[in-house]
């Protein structure tokens, strides 16, 4: 088993208990917008991300950035779970867990995402076109576009629903074409 299945195996369990703590509490939504502010802290800043992830660091010095950082920043259950997840030395898979939490929090929501790659940004008219097909063909009651700009690509745009991958691209028509030339 690979470290990266061990990390998931972990982090599960942690994304589901945080899910059950919101949907009891009937704070799902406070709850996502709280864990999508973590999530950008961490994107934005190197240092807090180095900061937890450092194993000399000690578990009280990291309770006491966090509560002193997220006090009323975050709600108490949200506070509570970072400060669990320090004390048994999980908190270097936060990341992992929150994405793990978003995944589980979409599917009880019957929200699908969908990571679009195009060479140019698509206008709003074409994002809901490309809403309402993937809709059809996921059946799902929501969809939520990730879009990156691939400059790369010459034409087309190829999107990914899970494991699932549409490439509409022109290089991927190209390459299509190629194989199917090569087997003839």
């Amino acid at each position: 088993m690979s470290s990266q299945d061990a990390n998931d195996k972990i982090a599960l369990p942690y994304a589901e208990a945080l899910l059950e703590c919101a949907h009891k509490n009937n704070i799902v939504d406070d709850m996502n917008n709280d864990v999508s502010s973590i999530q950008s802290l961490l994107a934005e800043s190197t240092d807090f991300r180095v900061f937890l992830n450092n194993p000399l660091t000690g578990i009280e010095a990291k309770k006491s950035v966090i509560s002193k950082l997220l006090l009323n920043q975050v709600n108490s259950f949200l506070l509570k779970f970072l400060l669990v997840l320090v004390k048994r030395r999980r908190i270097n898979l936060i990341n992992l867990i929150i994405d793990k939490y978003f995944d589980l929090a979409y599917k009880l929501d019957s929200i699908t995402i969908v990571t679009v790659s195009t060479s140019v940004a698509l206008t709003e008219a074409q994002q809901e076109a490309l809403i309402n097909k993937l809709k059809d063909m996921t059946s799902s009651q929501t969809v939520k576009l990730e879009m990156n700009i691939n400059t790369s690509l010459l034409g087309g745009f190829i999107i990914q629903i899970g494991s699932k991958v549409i490439d509409t691209s022109l290089a991927g028509k190209l390459k299509n074409m190629a194989f199917y030339l090569s087997n003839k």
